[in-house]
């Protein structure tokens, strides 16, 4: 019995065409709308466009550093939470309602982002940390 020539994969993936200015307005703009349900769709966007579309690349990036610097902030609140609430026997564990005022910041700067993105311009949160450069 005779087996097929072994083909050797190649090195690297197939990379997917570059995107339209269009669709990369679209997707820039999508990374930062995603931020309403938190990091996974600007991680995500960016993974996947990031070397299809330099505009995506950055705005992807922009979302990403804001989505991880609301995640550590609901950490922090929850730890810290956690920590008073044992502490004062639950009388602080109101202080869990902070992680809705940080959602609602997060979502507003987010659409912020969208619209900005969505005209093709360059969006910079008011505050977060450089994660991802």
């Amino acid at each position: 019995m005779s087996y097929p020539p072994r083909q050797e994969p190649s090195s690297t993936p197939a990379a997917g065409a570059p995107l339209s200015p269009e669709q990369d307005r679209l997707w820039a703009s999508l990374a930062h709308l995603g931020g309403i349900l938190s990091f996974p769709p600007a991680l995500i966007i960016w993974l996947v466009f990031k070397d299809r579309g330099s505009f995506t690349n950055g705005e992807g990036k922009e979302a990403l550093n804001f989505q991880l610097t609301l995640l550590i902030g609901y950490v922090a609140i929850n730890l810290a939470t956690t920590i008073l609430a044992l502490l004062t026997f639950g009388l602080l564990s109101v202080l869990s309602s902070l992680t809705w005022v940080l959602w609602l910041i997060g979502a507003i700067f987010s659409v912020m982002g969208y619209l900005s993105a969505k005209d093709g311009k360059p969006y910079r949160y008011p505050f977060s940390l450089r994660l991802i450069s």
